[in-house]
């Protein structure tokens, strides 16, 4: 059976695996590898349904009766109607660097937009409980990282994440975040402004259908998404039962950049970053810590959409403020007033700007005055 990738037929029948009671990301990519498509998975009969690892009569009959049902049609009409789009692996929108991972989640609910500079994501988790130290670095690094041109993943949960998306909008940057509940049910509910926020200048992203509740388990499951379509994860505040653990478990297990931040050696909330630094995790002071190991890491990534663009390993993208300062800067020392003078740009933006450059090693200083391009 042929099917057109991402057509509306192959859509509705991802959307009819993601509906059925039993399939998960791997029973999900199983059935795809051995059917070519999830319509030709939806069609196939029980017995040759049984045919692949882990279908047995029981969820065979699961997946035929999902393909009688009609409630993918609705949940795809609530979808239009609410502006939520579907992205499955064949979508060019699907996060590259989640299709790598051992189980993506065969179909994601997104509200927002995801844009090609997001794959240079940089996830930052921590515990809910945080300390004014643990908020007060995790707004740092966020923003720091958010100025550099990374895309901030998180979990929109209380304390280190919701810290982490709000520094990062602050900076005027992009921001990811994966909910363990449905993208119409936000969880923490007091978070529904940050959510909307989120929305303008990034996206809320689920493996769960848009009304589902937040239950227990999904949790940690989500954590595999926002290591998966990261660079690297940042703990920053995390005790023994931290689910913020989890996410650098699967981090390490994804092949991803695991960094920690270190705190007291009596705080609790300090304890899981302290194993993980133990362990082997990357120790951060600051945001050169994270660019200086990443820089390695980074994939080629389109730098926009349709442009033809392309970065390669170790470039960040550089958006127009920062390219239009970067050009004003010459190879021979060049004054701060020059600076200001050849980009007609208020004094504390070009700053700020410069203070990014040098950061991202593309110039540096001489001077309280004088700057210099690398």
């Amino acid at each position: 059976m042929e099917v057109v990738p991402n057509s509306p037929e192959e859509l509705l029948a991802e959307l009819r695996l993601a509906l059925t009671p039993g399939v998960g990301p791997l029973t999900h990519r199983r059935l795809l590898d051995y059917f070519s498509s999830a319509a030709a998975a939806m069609a196939a009969t029980e017995s040759e349904l049984r045919d692949v690892e882990g279908v047995g009569p029981k969820l065979a009959k699961a997946i035929r009766d999902s393909a009688r049902s009609s409630d993918a049609e609705r949940e795809l009409a609530f979808c239009k109607a609410h502006g939520i789009s579907l992205l499955v692996d064949s979508d060019p929108r699907y996060p590259r660097d989640l299709r790598e991972i051992p189980d993506p989640p065969g179909i994601l609910f997104a509200r927002g937009e995801l844009i090609p500079q997001d794959a240079l994501g940089i996830a930052i988790v921590g515990t809910r409980h945080a300390t004014t130290f643990g908020l007060d670095q995790a707004e740092k690094l966020a923003g720091g990282l958010s100025r550099a041109g990374l895309t901030i993943i998180s979990g929109l949960a209380r304390g280190i994440d919701a810290c982490a998306h709000r520094a990062a909008l602050a900076a005027a940057g992009r921001t990811v975040a994966i909910l363990g509940s449905g993208v119409m049910n936000i969880y923490p509910p007091e978070h529904d402004r940050l959510a909307e926020e989120v929305i303008a200048r990034g996206a809320l992203l689920s493996e769960h259908p848009p009304q589902s509740p937040p239950l227990a388990g999904a949790f940690p499951q989500r954590n595999r998404i926002i290591t998966g379509m990261s660079l690297g994860v940042i703990v920053v505040e995390a005790n023994l039962r931290s689910g913020a653990l989890i996410s650098a478990r699967h981090a390490m297990e994804q092949g991803r950049e695991v960094f920690a931040v270190p705190g007291r050696v009596d705080s609790r909330t300090s304890q899981g970053c302290h194993r993980l630094i133990r362990d082997g995790a990357k120790l951060v002071e600051c945001v050169d810590d994270v660019l200086e190991e990443l820089g390695p890491l980074s994939a080629a990534v389109p730098a926009g959409a349709g442009d033809g663009e392309v970065r390669h390993p170790g470039e960040l993208v550089l958006n127009d403020q920062e390219q239009v300062v970067l050009q004003a800067i010459e190879s021979s020392p060049t004054t701060i007033e020059q600076v200001i003078a050849a980009c007609e740009l208020p004094v504390q933006r070009v700053l700020a700007t410069i203070s990014v450059l040098e950061m991202r090693k593309l110039v540096r200083r001489l001077g309280a005055n004088t700057v210099q391009r690398r």
